[in-house]
């Protein structure tokens, strides 16, 4: 090749190599403008049972989906709790619901259903207790697995500190009618999964924890409660008599309201709802019937074991108000007799409300109206047999001049069945 020809093709491989410079730049500034400011990360705190069961797997499906991130903080309930209100998390998780004015200002949203299950040593022959049984014992009236049809040993009861765990809390409730009830647990741990760990090490032990938190976990065994084992189908059914909402508790002051929104509003998508079934969930919305079946079933466990009900300030349950019970179900299945009778219940509500404000209007009408004639009556007097000026008048406190001149009267004279004024 002479020297001419390969300067020319030197010169139009250049040429070539610009062109192509300049038509790959434009599209490397449309892919910068593509660029979108990544969702900001959202932390959670709460419950070990809550992160474990549902929270942790969760946030890897909502991440994965592109929406954002969330930092999962796993302790107790009370850590949760106080973090949302102080405005160091953005959200919570708790196996219980709000528990006095304290809790007033967050906003607990059930989520799905899970269950308490008691679980002792794999090898211990007790297969079931009855909740009489589960009272005595946390009252430390049966304190020997013989007792309960077991080996003669005691039981070591092991417990996590109420109120700062919400899965203890709200078996105390369920057995005791209220979540701060001393037991008789000497062995104290900070969070269920420690609890757990104990009892994989212990014979005799036994202690409360969540069908969530133990799916797959073969190192315990649940026991049956009434004869009845502790599944998603018996919890949907409400056979399982130990069922609890699972919330997760937000803020309305929160500066991350919207990207919480995204959040709650993901749960209800396909691979949420997916997660929280692997884990032995069921999602909040596909038992409805379980919101009605939870008030109810409290006075009868309460009745069944003995224990006198525990009357308390009533306080906001976001499944207890009819207006939001018809709007879930609605949602879920507007044509059901369980949506159709939870109508009728939202009218039903509206009905007594109008009712009661009718009667209230009334009645203040009927006593402004005694009121006044009271008043009427009260401003004059009839005359009766042996009355006289000086008589009324020191009777009403008033003077005889006075009488005179309300009554038009020219001497101290009057008359039996006169009316008198008596007062301006």
């Amino acid at each position: 090749m002479s020297f001419r020809l390969a300067r020319i093709l030197s010169v139009a491989l250049l040429g070539v190599a610009a062109a192509t410079a300049v038509h790959a730049a434009p599209k490397a500034k449309s892919s910068k403008k593509a660029a979108q400011p990544a969702a900001p990360t959202l932390i959670w705190r709460g419950d070990q049972a809550t992160a474990r069961g549902l929270v942790t797997d969760v946030a890897k499906a909502y991440e994965k989906s592109g929406k954002g991130k969330i930092e999962v903080q796993p302790f107790n309930t009370a850590s949760g709790l106080d973090a949302v209100a102080k405005g160091t998390a953005d959200f919570a998780g708790s196996a219980r619901g709000p528990d006095g004015t304290a809790e007033r200002s967050l906003v607990f949203t059930p989520v799905a259903w899970d269950a308490l299950v008691m679980i002792t040593y794999p090898s211990n022959p007790v297969n079931s207790l009855t909740l009489k049984q589960m009272h005595d014992i946390y009252y430390g009236k049966i304190t020997n697995w013989k007792e309960v049809g077991g080996n003669d040993e005691p039981i070591n009861l092991y417990a996590v500190a109420s109120p700062g765990d919400g899965v203890e809390y709200s078996l105390r409730k369920l057995l005791f009618g209220r979540g701060n009830q001393p037991v008789a647990a000497p062995r104290l741990y900070v969070n269920t999964a420690k609890l757990e760990e104990a009892v994989t090490l212990d014979p005799k032990a036994l202690g409360v924890t969540t069908l969530a938190g133990i799916t797959g976990n073969r190192k315990v065994k649940a026991l049956s409660v009434n004869g009845a084992p502790a599944s998603p189908a018996t919890v949907k059914d409400g056979s399982y008599p130990l069922f609890i909402p699972v919330y997760l508790i937000t803020n309305d002051s929160s500066p991350k309201a919207a990207q919480l929104k995204v959040f709650m509003d993901f749960l209800t998508t396909a691979p949420a709802r997916e997660v929280a079934r692997k884990h032995d969930l069921v999602p909040y919305d596909e038992a409805p019937a379980l919101a009605d079946l939870d008030a109810s079933r409290r006075p009868k466990i309460l009745a069944e074991v003995g224990a006198r009900p525990v009357v308390e300030e009533p306080t906001p349950t976001p499944v207890a108000a009819p207006g939001a019970t018809y709007a879930s179900r609605s949602a879920i299945a507007p044509t059901s007799e369980l949506t159709q009778q939870a109508k009728q219940d939202l009218q039903a509500r509206n009905d007594a409300t109008t009712e009661k404000k009718a009667e209230a209007s009334a009645a203040a009408t009927a006593n402004a109206t005694a009121a006044a004639t009271s008043a009427a009556l009260d401003k004059t007097y009839t005359v009766n047999k042996g009355d006289t000026l000086s008589v009324i008048a020191k009777k009403y406190s008033v003077t005889v001049t006075d009488l005179r001149s309300w009554n038009g009267l020219k001497n101290d004279n009057v008359k039996i069945g006169q009316v008198l004024k008596v007062s301006l």
